[in-house]
């Protein structure tokens, strides 16, 4: 009896173990942007804030991952693009680039980016640096999220943190260790495959 191995070479991501094509990209893009608008629809008001609780994050986040920094950016690009065409996609069915939300949608396009490239550097194959993948992707939506907050109502910063920050913390720590165990147990599974 023989076993098969699958062999990883350096700087792969989840999304290279598929064989290469055109379509391949073109699916996995069009499926990033997707799988992020659905679950953008999985929407929790939080009392005082403008900003519901999503699973969007989670998605543009393990869209990166997965996909690699080129091809996590187009499907964040493509998703922010539709929704700003007026493809109700965004948060709670909402579209538009108006928004008090937007500016997460822009830190997720740039968090995916970035951890999509730390991907490409191993950075999803353990628990501990997939937990700091994750942190800094939180991080890099929020530092573009909550300025944008701030601005587009009028809020105070203190206020937006209050608001567009603080009552998000546990929810994205859960978030985290959801990807903390989905995907280094991909790369473990797929290795035994």
């Amino acid at each position: 009896m023989s076993t098969a191995s699958v062999t990883f070479r350096p700087g792969a991501v989840l999304a290279d173990l598929l064989p290469a094509s055109r379509v391949r990209d073109i699916a996995l893009v069009a499926g990033g942007a997707a799988l992020t608008g659905l679950a953008a629809q999985i929407a929790v008001p939080v009392p005082g804030s403008p900003v519901p609780v999503t699973g969007q994050t989670f998605a543009a986040l393990l869209v990166g991952t997965a996909f690699g920094a080129r091809r996590g950016f187009l499907s964040l690009a493509l998703y922010a693009l539709v929704g700003m065409a007026g493809v109700p996609w965004f948060a709670g069915g909402s579209s538009g680039a108006g928004g008090a939300s937007f500016g997460y949608v822009l830190g997720m396009l740039l968090a995916a980016t970035v951890v999509g490239a730390l991907a490409r550097r191993g950075a999803d194959r353990s628990v501990l640096r997939t937990a700091g993948t994750m942190v800094l992707g939180s991080a890099i939506i929020y530092a573009v999220g909550v300025p944008y907050l701030a601005l587009s109502t009028g809020m105070s910063f203190g206020a937006a943190v209050a608001a567009g920050l603080t009552p998000f913390l546990i929810g994205d720590a859960l978030k985290a260790a959801l990807a903390m165990g989905l995907l280094p147990a991909a790369w473990k599974l797929l290795g035994r495959a």
